[in-house]
């Protein structure tokens, strides 16, 4: 820790600037050395702006403007986010022979201003929510996953997902498990990236909770043996018979669809045919619920960009998630050397 206080002193003292390695994306930060800006981006990466110059006087004895602070981290996050866009492609190889995958989404506070310079952006400010994308993907055993995330498309959030796979050693003969909470786009994603190379699996806790509210009508004396029972023909793969214990007790059409639980369990099961092939999973020692995506929504995403107080422009809030997948990744120290080597 002393020898790199001295060499960020050294630094500061000497003007040591970081050169651009992409004309898109400079790094222009007048007296800040890499070893600098490698801190504040360090401390940007988990705590809020604010916070930074703080840090920096405790740490490092030196103070930095929380301006400049900002400005540092989103120029290397912009970068980081530029190489996360590169695409690759899955070889012709035998690669590993399973990979598991999941992906999820999960909403980031954004404010948009005004484009007019004269006007007043505090009336112009608009204030919403926007879905962030994330997904993982490792080998069957392995406990360490590939991230990748995107504010963008659902195809952007596809293209992604083939990056994870393609980093995690799929090849043309690997099997792609994939486990997701229902969302159509998903399914979609996995079989235009993936085609039959991939299967897709409903996530068994999400339909639980459509066969829960259906309960209530079904056997509203003995809901908990009734969804035991259901819950075991899905692991079964007898959703047929799922199916016929929810006829009898279907809603009406024109009851609203707020107040139709069993017709929407139904209809939940009949729209996503392929989907629900627990049995297979479960014999292949494979995931039949989607618990590790919706965890590290919290710990890859949510745990920084949606502290108290914290709402982004769309392009700040996907260059900071780029930033906090490449620690995900385990990618910090190869990013930093590669910075290096052009500096």
């Amino acid at each position: 820790m002393i020898e790199v206080f001295e060499q960020i002193l050294i630094e500061v003292e000497t003007g040591s600037i970081i050169r651009p390695f992409s004309e898109s994306a400079q790094v222009i930060c007048r007296g800040y050395s890499l070893r600098l800006q490698r801190a504040i981006t360090d401390f940007g990466a988990d705590v809020s702006f604010g916070r930074i110059p703080k840090k920096l006087k405790e740490h490092y004895g030196i103070e930095v403007p929380v301006s400049s602070s900002r400005q540092i981290i989103y120029r290397h996050a912009e970068q980081i986010f530029e190489e996360q866009q590169i695409k690759g492609e899955i070889k012709d190889a035998e690669g590993v022979k399973v990979l598991i995958g999941e992906m999820d989404g999960s909403m980031v506070p954004i404010v948009e201003t005004g484009s007019d310079e004269k006007a007043d952006n505090r009336k112009e400010k608009k204030a919403f929510w926007r879905e962030a994308r994330l997904c993982l993907v490792h080998e069957q055993g392995r406990v360490e996953p590939i991230f990748g995330a995107t504010m963008g498309s659902v195809d952007d959030a596809g293209d992604q997902l083939a990056n994870c796979a393609i980093r995690a050693g799929c090849g043309s003969n690997t099997k792609l498990h994939f486990v997701g909470d229902g969302a159509k786009w998903i399914a979609e994603q996995t079989e235009r990236v993936f085609g039959v190379q991939a299967s897709y699996l409903v996530d068994l806790y999400h339909l639980c909770e459509y066969l829960s509210s259906a309960a209530d009508i079904c056997a509203p004396e003995d809901k908990r043996g009734w969804l035991a029972i259901q819950k075991k023909r899905m692991e079964n793969n007898y959703s047929d018979e799922v199916l016929k214990a929810l006829e009898p007790n279907l809603e009406a059409e024109k009851v609203p669809n707020q107040q139709a639980p069993v017709r929407a369990c139904y209809r939940y099961i009949i729209n996503r045919p392929g989907q629900f092939n627990y049995k297979q999973a479960l014999e292949a020692a494979l995931p039949i619920g989607s618990g590790e995506i919706e965890s590290a929504h919290r710990y890859v995403i949510q745990e920084r960009l949606k502290i108290p107080g914290a709402w982004w422009q769309i392009n700040n809030a996907q260059n900071m998630i780029a930033l906090r997948v490449l620690r995900a990744n385990n990618d910090w120290e190869d990013y930093w050397k590669k910075v290096r080597l052009v500096a």
